[in-house]
C-alpha cells in the first residue's frame, strides 16, 4: 500500500455524524490491501497524481443508511468509489483503467461519471464495466 491507507478507505462523514462505527473486520482489512495492490496503488501511479476515495469499507449498517445493495463489495472491503474531481476527469481515469487491463471485479461509472466505483475480490474476477 503506497499511495492509499486503511484510514481513508475506511473514512465516513456519513458515520461519523451519525456514530456508526465503521471499523473493519481484519478480513475487510485483507481485502483492502488486495484492492489497492491489484487496483488503486497501480491506478495512482499511471494516473500520476491524487485519486480521491469517496467510500470504501462500508460496515453492514453504514452500507443501509447510505442505500448500498445488501450484497455491496464495499462491506467486504473489496470496493472503493474514487474520484479525480470532475466527471471529465474521471472518464479518463475510467478509459485508463480499461487500457491498463486492471484486474477490477466490477468498475462502474457511476452518475454520468460523477465517481467511479471499483471493485476487485481474490480469485477471479469478472471485469465487468457498467454505467449507472
Amino acid at each position: 500500500m503506497k499511495h492509499f491507507t486503511i484510514k481513508e478507505l475506511c473514512r465516513s462523514a456519513t458515520a461519523q455524524r451519525l456514530g456508526i462505527d465503521n471499523t473493519p473486520p481484519r478480513s475487510a482489512v485483507t481485502a483492502l490491501h488486495e484492492l489497492v495492490d491489484h487496483v488503486l496503488d497501480p491506478l495512482r501511479e499511471a494516473w500520476g497524481g491524487p485519486i480521491h476515495v469517496n467510500s470504501g469499507y462500508r460496515c453492514p449498517e453504514l452500507n443501509k443508511v447510505v442505500g448500498g445493495t445488501p450484497y455491496s463489495q464495499h462491506q467486504r472491503g473489496e470496493a472503493a468509489d474514487i474520484t479525480v474531481g470532475t466527471p471529465s476527469r474521471n472518464r479518463r481515469l475510467l478509459a485508463l483503467i480499461k487500457r491498463l487491463n486492471l484486474p477490477v471485479d466490477q468498475c462502474i461509472d457511476e452518475k454520468g461519471c460523477r465517481w467511479i466505483h471499483v471493485s476487485h475480490r481474490r480469485g477471479n474476477n469478472r471485469r465487468m464495466y457498467m454505467k449507472f
